[in-house]
């Protein structure tokens, strides 16, 4: 959470200097300083003491800080990202910018004819979505097999080893969403 520029708000408003808001506060100001620059967060206690201070409630001081974290990302397709990943068999398109603090990370998967994802294994605690846009895939889920054709999904933990393989004669295009976004 950064909360720096509202912070710095807040105090240039009540025309006090980092010096007053720290002394009233019992806030170091060294520690003002680096929240103020968004080098630290602070801790809850330093938050409510600077609020007090401020007079301000805690909830309307993370409110506004809330609104500016909100953020929306747009690929236009003539644009889209190229893929980051190719391997003989598919290739991987994110189609988001910086998965960086997102909650998700969605990516096209472009398998080739008789091409395969293999070895495909995330950390305890990662789902996994896929959806079949175009052609047929062999979806390997820890022991089990599925076979998906356009306009199929499955939602699956992705701890579970798993692969797909194109089982058509075109190339097939997934769409993969992986919530936390994993490596």
């Amino acid at each position: 959470m950064k909360i720096g520029k509202r912070l710095k708000q807040l105090r240039k408003e009540r025309k006090m200097t980092l010096k007053e808001l720290s002394e009233k506060s019992e806030v170091q100001i060294a520690t003002l300083s680096r929240m103020e620059h968004d080098i630290m967060p602070g801790t809850l206690k330093s938050h409510i003491s600077i609020c007090k201070t401020l007079k301000i409630s805690l909830a309307d001081f993370y409110r506004e800080v809330e609104d500016e974290t909100k953020t929306v990302s747009l690929i236009k397709q003539q644009i889209s990202n190229k893929p980051f990943v190719r391997s003989e068999g598919y290739a991987i398109e994110m189609l988001t910018d910086a998965i960086s603090g997102r909650h998700m990370m969605p990516v096209l998967n472009r398998i080739g004819k008789n091409g395969e994802i293999k070895d495909n294994k995330r950390r305890v605690g990662v789902e996994k979505f896929i959806y079949v846009l175009e052609g047929r895939i062999e979806a390997k889920i820890g022991k089990e097999k599925y076979n998906l054709k356009q306009g199929d999904s499955v939602y699956f933990d992705a701890s579970l080893e798993h692969a797909f393989s194109n089982t058509a004669k075109i190339d097939t295009l997934i769409l993969t969403v992986s919530s936390p976004p994993a490596a």
